[in-house]
C-alpha cells in the first residue's frame, strides 16, 4: 500500500482490510505492507493500523482477529525514487511469500497523486515486482482522478500499461462498490414492473445529485484546479448515469456489464449550447448550521483569484432509442443544505386528468428516487386521495429503507472492491475505454468554462447559484429538493 499515511488509507483502506478479516474473507496468511517516507519501523506502522482500525472499522474490534493480521504487517521506509527502498520492498514481499504462504500473489495499491504513478510502476518493473509468472499474479489498484482531461488520462494509461496488462489494472471508483448502486441493477432487472416504464415514453427527465454539506476542509492542494466536475461528475455521476440508462446485459460477467455501460457512455452527448445548459458556482462565506463558515476563496491554500468550481451542474442527452429526448441532469456540489447522493427519475404527467385544478392542486410529479447515501433506499412518489368527503389528491410516498428491511448492515464499498481485486473479479472496475468516453463528454464543457470567467457565488447552506435554477428552468423543469 503506497500512501499509507494519507486520510484515505487510515479512514477507509486499513479499516476495510480489518473488516474483511473480521468477516472471515481473508486467508490466515494475508500480508499488508506499508510504504512511506516516515521514520517508522514495523511496530510504529502496526500501531497506526491498529488506531485506524479501532476508530474507523465498521465491525466490532476483536483481539484475535487483530493478532492474526498483525503477524502479516510490515513497513518499508523510502522515497518513490529510492532504488534501495524498492529493493527492501522486494525482499519484504519475498519474506512474506515464504513465511505467510502468499505464493507470489501481490496487489499494489497506489493511494498516491497521479504524478507519482510513473515513478512507482517503473520502480516495480525495474525491481522485478510487476511480472506475472505462471500460477502467480501481480495487480495494481489506481485511485481517481484518472487524469484531468482526455489527453492526460490516456498518458496515465500509457504509463501504467507499459508495466501491467489491462486485466491486471483495477481503477477504483468506490461508488460502484456501494450496495445501493449495485441494487440499482437488481431493482431494474429482477422486477418486471419497472422495466416497461424505464424509457422516454414515460420518463420526462432524470436528475443525478451528489451534494455535500461540508466545504473542502484541508484538501486545497488536491481540490483547487480539479473542481466539482472533474472530482465527481467525470467518474461517480457518469458511472451512475451508465448504470441507470444501460440495457440489460446478457449476464453479469465483467465483459457483458462493461459493454452495456460503454454503449451508454458512447451515446451520451454534452449540450449543444454549453452556456445555456450548464452551471457552475463557488460557495461564499456565510452562516451554515448555526456557525460562520469560510468562502472557498478564504480557505487555506486557495488562491484569491481561483476559478475552480465547487458547484457543477450539466445537462446531457443519450442518443439512443430508449432515451432520445430525455434530459439527464448531473449536479455535484459542496456546502449544500445536506449530504445526499441519489438518482431520481421523474415521470411525465398523466395524459388526461378527470379532476378540476382545485382537486389536483396538491399533486406534484410522479417520481422514483434511488438513494445512494445516506438513508439508503428507494422512494416512489405518486398521487392519492386525501380522506375526506371531497375529491382532493395529494402527493404521498412509498418508501423502502435498507436498514429497516435487512438485519445485516451493508459492507463498506472498499471492502467489496478490495476483495474483488484479490479475487481478480473485475465487473465493478471501469476500463480505460469508459474513462476515455467520460472525458469526451466532459472536456468540451470544461474548455468552455475556462474561457467564460469566474463561477457564480452562492450562499452556504443553499442549493446552489441562481444560474443552475435558470438552466433547468429553460427546459420547463425544477431541481428536486432531496
Amino acid at each position: 500500500m503506497f500512501g499509507v499515511t494519507g486520510d484515505l488509507s487510515r479512514k477507509k483502506l486499513m479499516p476495510a482490510v480489518y473488516d474483511l478479516a473480521n468477516r472471515g474473507l481473508l486467508p490466515p496468511g494475508f500480508g499488508l505492507v506499508g510504504f512511506a517516507r516516515r521514520e517508522w519501523d514495523a511496530q510504529d506502522f502496526a500501531q497506526v493500523v491498529h488506531d485506524a482500525v479501532k476508530q474507523h472499522a465498521r465491525t466490532e474490534f476483536k483481539e484475535e482477529v487483530w493478532q492474526q493480521l498483525l503477524e502479516g504487517i510490515r513497513f518499508v521506509r523510502g522515497e518513490f525514487d529510492d532504488d534501495e527502498a524498492f529493493d527492501r520492498l522486494h525482499q519484504t514481499l519475498r519474506e512474506l511469500d515464504e513465511s505467510r504462504g502468499t505464493g507470489g500473489n501481490h496487489a499494489f495499491y497506489l493511494s498516491i497523486p497521479p504524478d507519482n504513478f510513473e515513478t512507482v510502476v517503473s520502480q516495480l518493473k525495474r525491481h522485478g515486482m510487476a511480472e506475472d509468472r505462471q500460477g502467480h499474479w501481480n495487480r495494481v489498484i489506481i485511485e481517481k482522478p484518472f487524469g484531468h482531461d482526455l489527453t492526460s488520462a490516456r498518458q496515465l494509461n500509457a504509463v501504467v500499461s507499459q508495466v501491467f496488462p489491462p486485466e491486471s489494472v483495477f481503477r477504483i471508483d468506490h461508488y460502484l462498490g456501494k450496495e445501493t448502486v449495485q441494487n440499482m441493477l437488481a431493482f431494474r432487472f429482477a422486477n418486471q414492473m419497472f422495466e416497461p416504464i424505464w424509457n422516454n415514453n414515460y420518463v420526462s427527465n432524470v436528475q443525478i445529485t451528489m451534494a455535500e454539506s461540508i466545504g473542502i476542509g484541508g484538501r486545497a492542494g488536491y481540490y483547487d484546479g480539479i473542481g466539482a466536475a472533474r472530482d465527481v461528475i467525470q467518474n461517480h455521476l457518469l458511472q451512475l448515469l451508465a448504470l441507470t440508462a444501460m440495457e440489460e446485459p446478457n449476464s453479469f460477467e465483467a465483459a457483458q456489464l462493461r459493454a452495456e455501460k460503454q454503449k451508454v457512455l458512447a451515446a451520451t452527448r454534452p449540450p449543444a449550447d454549453i452556456a445555456a445548459h450548464t452551471a457552475r458556482g463557488q460557495y461564499l462565506a456565510g452562516w451554515q448550521g448555526g456557525k460562520q463558515v469560510n468562502g472557498y476563496l478564504d480557505e487555506d491554500g486557495i488562491a484569491p483569484d481561483s476559478i475552480t468550481e465547487t458547484y457543477a451542474a450539466i445537462r446531457v442527452e443519450i442518443d439512443n432509442r430508449r432515451w432520445a429526448g430525455v434530459p439527464f441532469y448531473l449536479r455535484a456540489a459542496k456546502r449544500m443544505p445536506r449530504r445526499v447522493t441519489e438518482v431520481a427519475l421523474q415521470f411525465k404527467p398523466a395524459p388526461h386528468l378527470p379532476f378540476t385544478a382545485a382537486q389536483t392542486a396538491g399533486l406534484g410529479v410522479n417520481s422514483l428516487e434511488m438513494r445512494i447515501q445516506p438513508d439508503e433506499g428507494i422512494t416512489m412518489r405518486f398521487g392519492a386521495k386525501v380522506p375526506s368527503t371531497q375529491m382532493e389528491i395529494r402527493d404521498v410516498s412509498m418508501d423502502f429503507n435498507y436498514g429497516g428491511s435487512f438485519t445485516e448492515t451493508s459492507p463498506e464499498a472498499y471492502e467489496r472492491l478490495i476483495l474483488d481485486v484479490l479475487l481478480g473479479d473485475p465487473p465493478l472496475f471501469p476500463l480505460q475505454q469508459e474513462v476515455d468516453l467520460s472525458w469526451q463528454i466532459l472536456d468540451p464543457i470544461l474548455e468552455n468554462w475556462e474561457s467564460s470567467g469566474k463561477p457564480e457565488g452562492y450562499a452556504p447552506g443553499t442549493w446552489g447559484p441562481a444560474s443552475a435554477d435558470a438552466m433547468i428552468g429553460r427546459d420547463g423543469f425544477t431541481w428536486r429538493r432531496p
